[in-house]
Formats: structure tokens, sequence, C-alpha cells
């Protein structure tokens, strides 16, 4: 009796509802599939697991551990990843790839909120076990929380901000009690976090001995590594979660092996010879034109076109607001618009491009194609009286040139908008409102971007204006995207673009927020500091419905195409793979696109 009215006490003086475990979790509305499921529907069930996969990548590696700032960039892909997997590290729950934002069990094997979500309760799989046959305890995700709070990169390292109170609860259960900094995501990005070993891991060394082999509660562990050059993982043949619905189909290799190279040229070649078994082509002159060999011909080499569901996102050259002469919209714009986007796609990329016009175009989240709405214009408030008509009725679009490379009214106009910042063209030169010249350095890191740059440098220079390029290695851009010692970077590549998906949450606070201005290894490259943009970012975490959702993030899309803090790029359609023909993947494409971890070795015996 005594224990029951404790009990009592305790939840009426947290204020908190006790709420019956779930399996799963959605941002919006129920998840899709029934509690009983078997498996994703985007998977093969009855894959035969075994063989082996290596995969190519761009660059080097100096660290094994992708949780701190050291590491942040350049550790060895494949430990804690969404591309090629979670290997190693594991988060709490996993995410479909086939629902815009919906999250079943896996080392959570239920979970429990409130209405309010101002809580979050993950229920330990009493299964769950560490590589090393430790079992994974409610105490080593406590200890990951205040590792990751102490040593950690952004945005681990604020996820306890959040909270009012972490606690165990029972002997596999964790509680998680946020206070008003938090939103309705926040129960989501929680069980997104990975978890560490208390037993395996010193805290001292956490994030200086970046090299140690770590233990992780993932399906496969570190076999092999070359720094820099080449990371092997095996299957753990003990997994504890093979089994398990979230996880059935995937994992499908006993060995994988990720191979680095200092060029893409070099990749591909690799690829051609059999040393790499798929490869990722992002390049449409490439993808029509350089598949003509031996392999290909006789079909032992497959091009697949995969097409995704979900937003376009944005690539482009992004501006440093942080330096003075990109603090002016103004110069931003005028700048945006004189970059040809006909002739580049003309000349370089056989017309296999569309421009670019909103961060979530070609879906229901995205300002282009879509006017805002009454809701959407109250949420705005007295900032919709700044933006253009275009941009408020979704038909604002970036110029289009005659494709000459030197189109004089376009031209022209962008000498008239630099005029209202105070610019003008004196000896050939273009001269800010203090007699100096207006030039800047942009950042590349590969031979394509290196094409943009020139395109871009050969524009500007008609009105007088100096853009120099430098090229640096993998390891120098990492560090200066992490320090933001850049004038204008481009992002254009994989893994580095502003990509969008269909449920847009706190990322966005780490890419747009004045909260992550000045806070080094976030992705804020442009260095937005807005207190319109802060205050629609908050309305759309914290929104209930899919309407108001909706709108928020219309209104976001709105802010930073007006914001010229990126000059648009382009997009494509669909999503280029080659693979050798023994990689095989699943009949269905779940609609965030292909997903590695669930292709397989038709060979394995």
């Amino acid at each position: 009796m005594r224990l029951f009215l404790s009990l009592v006490f305790v939840v009426a003086f947290s204020g908190v509802a006790m709420a019956e475990p779930q399996y799963g979790i959605a941002m919006h509305g129920e998840p899709a599939l029934p509690e009983n499921y078997a498996h994703f529907s985007y998977v093969n069930p009855d894959v035969k697991k075994g063989g082996e996969i290596t995969y190519g990548v761009v660059g080097s590696f100096d660290s094994l551990n992708p949780f701190v700032l050291k590491g942040m960039r350049s550790s060895a892909r494949g430990t804690w990843e969404e591309e090629i997997g979670h290997l190693v590290y594991e988060p709490l729950m996993k995410r479909s790839r086939d629902e815009p934002f919906t999250l079943y069990g896996l080392l959570a094997e239920t979970v429990e909120w409130d209405d309010a979500r101002s809580y979050i309760q993950f229920n330990l799989n009493p299964e769950a076990r560490w590589s090393d046959g430790e079992p994974v305890t409610v105490e080593d995700v406590i200890f990951t929380f205040n590792l990751l709070q102490e040593k950690g990169r952004p945005p681990y390292n604020r996820r306890l901000d959040l909270v009012a109170r972490m606690e165990k609860v029972g002997e596999h259960s964790v509680r998680f009690t946020f206070n008003d900094k938090a939103n309705r995501e926040t129960p989501l990005i929680f069980a997104l976090m990975p978890v560490f070993p208390e037993h395996a891991i010193d805290p001292e060394t956490f994030d200086t001995n970046t090299m140690a082999t770590p233990v992780g509660s993932g399906p496969y562990v570190v076999n092999k590594v070359e720094p820099g050059q080449r990371i092997v993982y095996k299957r753990d043949p003990d997994y504890w979660a093979k089994d398990l619905p979230s996880k059935v189909g995937f994992d499908n290799y006993d060995t994988i092996t990720i191979d680095y190279y200092l060029q893409d040229s070099t990749l591909f070649e690799a690829f051609k010879k059999g040393a790499v078994d798929v490869y990722i082509d992002n390049s449409p002159s490439h993808w029509a034109r350089s598949y003509n060999f031996p392999a290909a011909d006789s079909g032992d080499v497959v091009k697949n076109v995969f097409h995704p569901q979900t937003p376009t996102g944005m690539t482009g050259f992004v501006f440093n607001t942080r330096r003075p002469k990109f603090s002016d919209a103004r110069v931003r714009e005028a700048l945006s618009d004189i970059f040809d986007f006909q002739w580049v796609n003309r000349t370089l990329f056989d017309q296999a491009y569309r421009r670019t016009e909103s961060y979530w175009q070609n879906s229901a989240l995205g300002a282009f194609g879509n006017p805002a709405s009454e809701n959407e214009l109250e949420l705005l408030g007295p900032t919709a009286d700044t933006l253009p008509q275009t941009i408020l009725e979704g038909t604002y679009q970036m110029p289009v040139t005659d494709g000459s490379g030197a189109d004089r009214k376009v031209l022209g106009k962008a000498v008239r908008q630099l005029a209202e910042a105070g610019y003008k063209i004196s000896n050939g030169k273009m001269l800010g409102p203090n007699g100096t010249p207006l030039a800047f350095e942009v950042m590349t890191t590969n031979e394509n971007q290196e094409k943009l740059a020139l395109a871009y440098q050969h524009t500007l220079k008609l009105i007088g204006i100096d853009m120099s390029i430098r090229t640096v290695d993998d390891a120098q851009y990492q560090k200066r995207l992490n320090t933001f010692d850049y004038d204008m970077m481009i992002l254009v590549q994989p893994g580095f673009y502003y990509s969008s998906s269909l449920s847009p949450g706190a990322e966005q606070i780490w890419r747009w927020d004045s909260r992550s201005r000045d806070i080094e290894g976030t992705f804020n490259f442009a260095g937005v500091a807005s207190p319109d943009i802060d205050r629609i970012i908050d309305a759309m975490l914290s929104a209930r419905s899919t309407e108001k959702f909706t709108d928020s993030v219309r209104a976001l899309d709105r802010l930073l195409v007006n914001g010229h803090y990126v000059l648009p790029l382009y997009h494509r359609e669909g999503q280029w793979v080659a693979r050798w023909k023994h990689i095989m993947h699943p009949q269905e494409t779940p609609i965030y696109g292909y997903e590695f971890p669930t292709w397989w070795d038709a060979s394995a015996q």
C-alpha cells in the first residue's frame, strides 16, 4: 500500500499522466505499420545474408569517432551514418525511410510519452547487448548524454539543454522530462541519439583518442583500419537485434570495406575494375558518356535510376554573411542573379538539370508554386509586408538568361541593384561604398566545383568583380567549414548540401537559427542570424497539425529565399547509382530513395 501511494504522489507531483508503452512514434499522426509488423515494406525479408561489398569514397579520415569536433567531418565512414548504415553504434529507435518521420523500436523496445510531449520514456530491450557481450543498460544511456554534453560536438552537446530531469525509472527504463526549451520534435530527436557503453569508454580520452577501436551494439565490428585509406567491418555473429522487425532485411553482408580515394576520377577507375562495387554518379555528362567500358557493355555493371518522393533540397554557392561584404541582402541578390544557369546547364551538363527555386521544391512544403495562405500570412505577421509579392504568391524565380554567359539585360539589372547598395563601376572595377573593390574568394574541393566556380568567375568579371578560386584538400576543407573560414563555398555533392526531408525539424536550428551562428561545427555555413527566421523555426517545431506545420515550413522557405543566403543551383530527377550486378537491391524504393543497408550480395554462398 505504501508503494502504491508513493507512485501516485510522484506522478501527481510531476504533472505527468501515465502512458501505455508504444511500439513506435510519429512526428505527426500515427505510425503506418501495425504493432505486429514483421518488417519494413521496402526490404527483402528473405534475403540470403553473406558475401561482401566494397564502397569507395573520396577523401581521408583520421578518426573513428564522429561525435566530437575533431572527427566531425573527418571520421571513418560507417561507424554512425545514414547512407552506409549505423554499423557500430545504434540509436534508441530506428527510422522508417518510407514515412515522413516515424520511429520504431530498436535499443528501446517501447516508448512512452504524454500528449504534450513534456517527457519521453525509453524502455530498453532486455536482450540488447554490446559487441563484447555486456548488456545495454539505462546507465549507458545516461552516461552517453552526460559524456556528449561535456565532450561532444554540436548538436549532441546541447541535447541536455532541453532537459529538466533525466532519471532511471525501473530496471530497464530511462525518462527525460523536458523544460520549456523543448518542442514536439524533441522526443524523436532523443530517440535518434546514439548510445555508448560506459564500461568501454574512458571519458578523459573520448575527444582525444579518436582512433580507439569502438565497442558498439550494432551489427558490425571494426576488423581492420588503415588510417586515411581503408576501414573494414566484419559482421558480429552474435548481433542481438538481427531478428527484430525493424532490422529484418538489413545488414546483409559478412564484410563491408570502405576504401578512400583522393579523387573521384580515381574512384571511378577502381569501380570500372571491380575494386569498388557501387558508384553514386552525380554528373550528367559522366552518367551519359562514361559507361562504355567492357563490364558495362557486357551487363556486368548495371545503371539504376531511383525516384525518391522527397523535396529537392538546395545546392548552391553559400555566402558567408559574417563577412561584411556579404552582410547586405541586396548585394547577395545581385551576385546571385549574375550566375548564368542556362549557359552552365547547356555547356557543362547537357541540359540535365532544372533550376532550384525553393528549399523544399517539388513538395507540398515548398513555397515555390504555393501561394501563402491566410494562416501563413498571420504566422509571418508584419514580416509579410517586407517580402516581394512574387515570393508571397509562390511565383518568384531566378533570372532566365539568353544562355550566352554574358546576358546584358541580366548584368545591367545586377549593376543597378548593386548601385542601390552603394556600389559603382570605376575604371573597370566594382567599387564599394568605401571605395574598395568588391572582391572575394570561393573555396572549392574538387574538379566539378572548380568548373562551376570558373563559370561564375567569368560572368562576375564582366561587371568588374574579382572572384578568386581556392581549391583545398579534404582535411583543410573540413577544418575551414568547421571554423567558417571562407568568403564563399559551394555545397553540391551528396552529404554536403542542404538536403530537405518531408519532416524538417530541429536540424533547421543548426542551419539557420541565430543560436548556431557562432558555434563552430554547426551547419550554419551562411552565418544567418534573423529574429524572424528564429521565430518561424520555433513555430515549425511546435506545430501540432499538418496544416500549421506546412504553413510554417513554407514561411521558413520564403524567408530563406528572400534572404539570398545561397545562390541556388540545380537539381535533377532521380538518384543515379551504378553497381556490379551481383550487388542487388529490393524492388520497392522507399520515399527517401535507395537505402544501401538493405542491399545484398547475390553471389554469397
